[in-house]
């Protein structure tokens, strides 16, 4: 392994971070770490989730105040208190939740980012600044289009350009491939390659480590605030990576084919034409069949925001069908209720825990046994056995590998712990069926694999699983079926074995059309 001060030493750092420290309540985030940045190179911070590395980079772009530790830009030492001093360096950050305004153009969005404004704007003037920055980088985008109206691929090119033009030389991408497409994430690599032999220093923070050793020139690994090491591209490997993001091995994902389903066995699920009325700004529905049998996990893949949420959210019933009809084991469920769908054995892991999945201010415990009252009531319900409800909620809990404070507030729970919870509460009653919305967001790579590996568990009980994620490596590990979703609809249907991510990320985008559709 390669020492962190010899690495690049043929020319000094852009900037320097030296014996950074930051502190959370209950959390120490950053321990005395050294990092340098250089010019005309990608460095990557690799690390498992809550390893410190976002806080780490919000410090040098000055969201975040360091408790003890320095800064330093070509040698110099600096103090950097607000993201409006870091631009006035020269740092820019792209955050993992992009920060446009939809209701305006992109010309639009980047004329509020640019330094020195005149008091009445010359709007041809940044447009054709824009049109020529894209034009070097092969970021193009139309100046004049509302942000509402592009691409999550599109708007990351803006946010690009909007560093770019307001002359930053230093990038920060946090996470910048959560919710692209494969044919994207090359298209960024691309333009990636581009900067760096223009000179500029781009700093790659992610959890990808195939990604990192794809276009990184340097990566530094984090684990628990701490740098575990820093490797050249060349020192690199998946092992060396592996090795440094964790004390201890981890075991293999033991997958295994689809349940056999029997002759008699009833559907679990069967969507026919159903469609759905618009709700706000949530994409309808249109005309979607799918089939969902016993011992099966079926794969929704799709960008966010093309109709995969309303998707789970008519099978579980809260959303109601416009048209068509749902069937669930078997029954005509089309106008039933969410709790008819709970009690016949309908299990949902929703994609945001906090606003969907638990009730804040009650206790974890509480929360644990939302969702099955009727298992601990006693005496007609006028009380609670809390003894048994605790004694399966710490089985359920160890039989994942996790480990949760039962007796605190939901509210104060990390997201990753409030996913934690509700995986255990899901699946450990053994449901028939289970939708699962970005299983493993906010999860370390451990709490990941245990989560993938319960629902694996499921399958071979016999349960159905309808997947919806934005991580196409997790859904053909874990899919028997893949159906893509664009714009509200079914676009593609494959078995994983006879398609390629990107084949499938093409649809993600509305690139390409399926010939063949199967419903």
């Amino acid at each position: 392994m390669t020492d962190l001060t010899s690495v690049s030493a043929s020319h000094a750092p852009l900037a320097s971070m030296r014996a950074i420290s930051k502190s959370f309540p209950g959390v120490l985030a950053n321990d005395r770490i050294d990092l340098d940045i250089h010019a005309s190179e990608i460095h990557a911070l690799l690390g498992e989730n809550g390893a410190g590395k976002s806080t780490l980079m919000k410090i040098l772009y000055g969201f975040y105040r360091a408790d003890s530790g320095e800064i330093l830009m070509h040698g110099r030492p600096v103090s950097i208190f607000s993201p409006h001093e870091a631009r006035a360096m020269h740092i820019g950050m792209v955050f993992q939740d992009l920060a446009l305004i939809p209701a305006f153009t992109v010309a639009e969005n980047i004329a509020l980012f640019l330094p020195h404004l005149p008091a009445v704007l010359d709007a041809r003037a940044i447009e054709s600044r824009i049109t020529e920055m894209a034009a070097r980088y092969d970021l193009q985008v139309r100046p004049r289009a509302l942000v509402s109206q592009l691409s999550i691929g599109e708007q990351q090119k803006v946010e690009i350009l909007k560093l770019l033009l307001s002359d930053a030389r230093l990038l920060i991408l946090d996470e910048p491939t959560r919710v692209l497409a494969p044919h994207e994430v090359q298209a960024l690599f691309r333009v990636l390659a581009s900067l760096r032999r223009d000179g500029y220093a781009i700093v790659l923070i992610t959890h990808k480590m195939k990604e990192v050793l794809e276009c990184a020139d340097r990566i530094s690994v984090l684990r628990g605030g701490k740098v575990a090491g820093t490797l050249t591209r060349a020192e690199a490997s998946e092992a060396r990576l592996l090795e440094l993001m964790f004390d201890k091995k981890l075991p293999p994902l033991q997958t295994q084919g689809p349940t056999p389903a029997r002759a008699e066995a009833r559907t679990l699920l069967e969507l026919r034409d159903v469609g759905t009325q618009a709700v706000g700004a949530a994409p309808t529905l249109v005309g979607i069949n799918l089939r969902l049998a016993p011992g099966e996990i079926v794969g929704v893949a799709g960008v966010s925001g093309n109709g995969q949420r309303e998707l789970g959210d008519v099978v579980l019933g809260i959303q109601r069908c416009a048209a068509g009809r749902k069937f669930l084991f078997g029954q005509d469920f089309t106008r039933r209720s969410i709790r008819a769908a709970r009690t016949e054995g309908v299990a949902y892991i929703p994609e945001s825990p906090l606003a969907l999945a638990v009730v804040p201010w009650m206790s974890v415990l509480e929360n644990m046994v939302l969702s099955r009252p009727q298992v601990f009531a006693r005496w007609g319900g006028l009380r609670m056995d809390w003894r048994a409800a605790r004694s399966e909620a710490q089985r359920g809990l160890e039989r994942f590998g996790y480990s949760v404070a039962l007796d605190v507030p939901a509210r104060s729970l990390s997201g990753g712990n409030l996913q934690r919870m509700v995986i255990v509460r899901e699946l450990a009653p053994g449901p028939q069926l289970i939708v699962a919305s970005y299983l493993t967001r906010g999860l370390d790579v451990h709490s990941a694999l245990a989560a993938r590996q319960a629902l694996l568990a499921a399958r071979a009980q016999g349960a159905g699983v309808l997947l919806i994620s934005e991580d196409l490596e997790e859904l053909f590990a874990l899919s028997d079926r893949l159906v893509v979703m664009f714009a509200g609809r079914i676009v593609g249907e494959f078995r994983p074995a006879d398609t390629t991510p990107y084949e499938v990320g093409r649809l993600m985008t509305g690139a390409e059309v399926a010939h063949d559709v199967h419903p």
